[in-house]
């Protein structure tokens, strides 16, 4: 699933193109996209709008429109697309289709038809981002404050902690494992072991693997691809993440695999100890 950095990579190369245009036409080929709400309602709530801005909160990208917003979610596999003509060559797997008033398309694709569009005022948006997302972990509002009260209140392991999107919007599995190695804690450490310098060192980590995602343009390990179709880098730069039986880049530890809130989690085991640190 596409996490911050790749959402972010792709509000960057969507936010260019679209601010200022308007959106001459939107076809949704697959109902699904927008359930429950009916496509053409979507359609016809989109269509003729001007795109203000184009934001970020956590996974989700939010493009303001005249007085609504057009939310969307990636989820597994979506993409959106970009090109100059307004045509697509390759048509696989569209969902949706937006011309644009200056003759460009956006397209969505969606291989396994997981992603959402929603179409919401501002009251109905701010309900969802407040009752659902915690704070921006690149924000100051993320810092060793706000997780000391989040890991004390958990009864949960580390890793799936940080996976809450309620402590912090937009961390998923890769970066959570990038993070969990560069700060020397063990995943399935429980949150409420973490001392106060532990706590820092991940505040200080996952805002470092994060924003060293967004510098790689994101991760492209199956089907994320940028807007203009390109593949993200940071896959060639992962401590540990699908990296077992590899050497630990830090010391001479294998990396290994094991399964946490459900979810592959690879690590350290040499750097990454499951004791508290005395």
């Amino acid at each position: 699933m596409p996490e911050l950095p790749e959402v972010e990579t792709v509000r960057r190369q969507l936010e260019p193109l679209m601010v200022g245009r308007r959106l001459a036409s939107v076809s949704i080929r697959d109902s699904r996209l927008t359930r429950p709400l009916d496509p053409h309602a979507v359609e016809a709530a989109l269509t003729g709008c001007t795109v203000g801005s184009v934001n970020r909160r956590g996974k989700y990208l939010v493009f303001d429109l005249d007085g609504v917003n057009w939310l969307a979610h990636l989820r597994m596999t979506g993409a959106f697309l970009t090109t100059s003509t307004g045509t697509f060559d390759d048509s696989r797997h569209l969902r949706a289709v937006v011309q644009l008033d200056d003759g460009a398309g956006v397209g969505y694709r969606d291989v396994r038809r997981f992603g959402t569009w929603a179409v919401l005022t501002d009251q109905e948006l701010d309900y969802i981002f407040t009752t659902h997302l915690g704070p921006e972990p690149l924000s100051d509002a993320f810092d060793q404050a706000w997780l000391s009260v989040r890991f004390a209140r958990s009864g949960a392991r580390v890793k799936a902690a940080l996976l809450d999107q309620t402590t912090a919007a937009g961390v998923g599995n890769i970066y959570a494992d990038e993070a969990l190695w560069q700060a020397g804690v063990h995943p399935a450490r429980a949150a409420g072991s973490l001392d106060d310098s532990e706590i820092v060192a991940l505040v200080a980590a996952v805002r470092g693997a994060l924003t060293k995602g967004i510098e790689r343009q994101g991760a492209t390990l199956r089907d994320y691809r940028a807007p203009d179709g390109a593949s993200g880098a940071m896959q060639d730069e992962f401590a540990v993440y699908g990296r077992e039986g590899e050497p630990c880049n830090r010391c001479s530890g294998l990396v290994t695999k094991i399964r946490v809130a459900g979810r592959g989690t690879w690590f350290c085991p040499s750097c990454q100890p499951t004791s508290v640190r005395s």
